[in-house]
């Protein structure tokens, strides 16, 4: 059986998309997803991204990473979901749709550029390693004094799979802080590897430098490896509300695989 599928990109961060009704691709279906996600004997992507219906929202998204485990969010991959919907079933209006972590509202910017809201962040905890923040997925964020010479992978791979995050583990960013620009690199779990961006990693990097009092805007622009995002928030006593992340959502190409 062939399926149709859209191949996007936010700041770098790639994924395929799939209009999954009727319902063609099983989530758990590991093998098939990791295919799918394969660089080499695949499309190749971060993840793998199925719109389908439901009930009180536009869509409902669910994201699964290349090695076939389901994520509660993708902040890049939820923009370029919500552009595919714009384009392709709702019109450029805002939206709501549904995610494992709940539910989320896009709005469109012009262009490719998409506004998304996380969910409200709680219990910021700080470990030996660096702080712990929940984007709707767990994020360590280390900060250095440079991200150009850090080990992302090597490092992060440490971290990601340490005792003391077992047994799921988190996504590690390691954050340097120069003035008021601010520059993050990401080791993905589920990847398990640097990524270009990280939505939900560039989120919780903000919002940790935020409580640490490094940085005061609470409209903060951040670079990455494949360009710059922006999220703004609103702070409170146990972290933050009101968490808004901009970017680009940039569609790529459009095909048909065998599956």
């Amino acid at each position: 059986m062939k399926i149709l599928f859209n191949k996007y990109e936010g700041a770098g961060n790639d994924f395929i998309i799939v209009r999954n009704a009727p319902r063609l691709i099983d989530p758990s279906d590991k093998i098939l997803v990791s295919r799918l996600c394969d660089r080499r004997f695949g499309i190749g992507s971060d993840g793998l991204i199925l719109i389908e219906d439901c009930a009180g929202h536009d869509f409902r998204m669910v994201f699964i990473n290349p090695d076939g485990l389901r994520g509660a969010m993708c902040g890049n991959g939820g923009r370029c979901a919500a552009h595919f919907a714009m384009k392709h079933l709702t019109g450029f209006r805002d939206l709501t749709f549904l995610a494992d972590d709940g539910p989320h509202t896009a709005i469109w910017k012009g262009n490719d550029n998409i506004e998304l809201s996380i969910g409200d962040v709680m219990g910021v905890t700080e470990t030996e390693d660096g702080i712990v923040v929940n984007t709707g997925v767990p994020h360590l964020v280390v900060f250095t004094d440079d991200t150009e010479n850090t080990d992302v992978v090597g490092s992060g791979r440490k971290l990601r799979h340490s005792q003391r995050y077992a047994p799921y583990g988190l996504n590690v960013n390691f954050v340097q802080i120069n003035g008021d620009k601010l520059r993050v690199r990401t080791y993905e779990r589920g990847v398990e590897d640097e990524t270009f961006a990280c939505g939900t990693g560039v989120t919780a990097s903000v919002i940790a430098a935020a409580i640490t009092g490094k940085i005061v805007t609470d409209n903060q622009v951040v670079s990455v490896r494949g360009g710059t995002l922006s999220v703004r928030y609103a702070l409170n006593n146990d972290g933050a509300t009101n968490i808004w992340l901009s970017g680009p959502a940039t569609f790529v190409f459009s095909g048909e695989i065998e599956i």
